[in-house]
């Protein structure tokens, strides 16, 4: 017995194998764009649990010893435009101890006649340094809320970490730069583990 005869496909329709090959393709582009959204939380998680693009570490606890070996720390503040906030650190810099826990506050106010909602991100330079800057507590972590013209003091309490000192690459470092750059907020959420992107002046 012959087998079916396969019916022509009208004009204007596309073939069979040309819709299935469609359908391949567009799940193919929705799985990778849901792949793409998945690693971005993956990969910011990796960079705050090595330091890598200038990602500082998050410690639980400070060393239980300091070494002679000296660092300058610099601080650099910024503001995103459209953010009407005035932001700046206590002092330029500090000089530190490897291992040394260190407690510095950034000033900033709300210029604004309007409550302002903005997180901050935060960068390290050198990027090679940012595996031993820890921080044990920042204002960097959380959503910081203004009210119209108030003004904040936000700490930020860190140690840069006496393993330095044996990194072939970079034991003779002197000085490492800490950039903040504070954006406006819509979410509210924690920014704990969010991805850098910062100015250096």
């Amino acid at each position: 017995m012959r087998g079916a005869t396969r019916q022509p496909t009208p004009k204007g329709q596309p073939s069979r194998g040309t819709r299935r090959t469609l359908i391949l393709t567009a799940s193919a582009a929705s799985l990778m764009l849901g792949l793409s959204f998945a690693a971005v939380p993956a990969y910011r998680l990796f960079c705050r649990a090595t330091g890598f693009a200038g990602t500082p570490l998050v410690a639980t606890q400070a060393p239980g010893r300091s070494l002679g070996q000296m660092m300058v720390v610099r601080f650099d503040a910024n503001v995103a435009p459209g953010l009407a906030f005035d932001f700046a650190p206590e002092a330029p810099f500090v000089h530190l101890r490897l291992g040394e826990t260190k407690t510095v506050e950034f000033h900033v106010t709300n210029d604004s006649d309007q409550p302002a909602a903005a997180v901050a991100s935060f960068n390290i330079q050198p990027d090679l340094a940012a595996q031993y800057f820890n921080k044990l507590s920042c204002f960097c972590f959380d959503e910081t809320v203004l009210n119209p013209h108030e003004s904040k003091d936000l700490p930020v309490v860190f140690f840069v970490d006496p393993a330095l000192a044996r990194d072939k690459d970079i034991h003779s470092l002197t000085s490492i730069t800490l950039s903040y750059t504070f954006f406006a907020s819509k979410t509210g959420k924690s920014q704990a583990p969010t991805l850098t992107a910062t100015r250096l002046n």
